[in-house]
C-alpha cells in the first residue's frame, strides 16, 4: 500500500483547505458538499454528536455565523493507498483564549469527489 503517495496528498490537502475556507466563512452549501450524503456519516462536535449527513446538515445551517476565525497549527495529512486519507489539526480561536481544539477527519475518494465520512472536533484547556 502506498502511504503519502504525493499525488493523492496534494488532493486530500487541496480539499482539506477547500473544506477550512468553507468553515471559516461559513460557506454552508460547500461544508455540506464535501461530508458525504449518507447515513453512516457521523461528527461528533465539542457539544453535539451527529448521526449521519441529514443531522450534520441541520447542525451546519443552526450554527451561528459569527466568530469562526481560527488559526490553524501542527496539521497532519496521511493518505493510505488512492482512496483514503486523514486529516488531523490543532486550533485556536481568538473567542476561547487558553483552549486548543483538536479536529480530526477520514476522507474518502468517490466517484464524485474526496468526502468526509467521519470527523470528531473537541477543544480542551491548553496546557
Amino acid at each position: 500500500m502506498k502511504i503519502n503517495d504525493p499525488a493523492i496528498l496534494a488532493e486530500v490537502e487541496a480539499a482539506f483547505a477547500e473544506y477550512e475556507t468553507a468553515l471559516t466563512s461559513n460557506d454552508v452549501a460547500t461544508l455540506d458538499r464535501l461530508f458525504r450524503q449518507a447515513p453512516e456519516t457521523l461528527r461528533y462536535g465539542a457539544t453535539e454528536n451527529l448521526y449521519g449527513y441529514d443531522e450534520i446538515a441541520a447542525f451546519r445551517a443552526a450554527r451561528p455565523s459569527a466568530g469562526l476565525e481560527r488559526s490553524l497549527q501542527r496539521t497532519v495529512i496521511t493518505s493510505y493507498g488512492d482512496d483514503f486519507a486523514t486529516a488531523n489539526t490543532l486550533f485556536e480561536r481568538a473567542s476561547a483564549p487558553g483552549k486548543i481544539g483538536r479536529q480530526s477527519q477520514s476522507w474518502v475518494r468517490f466517484p464524485e469527489g474526496w468526502r468526509v465520512v467521519a470527523a470528531h472536533v473537541s477543544i480542551i484547556p491548553q496546557t
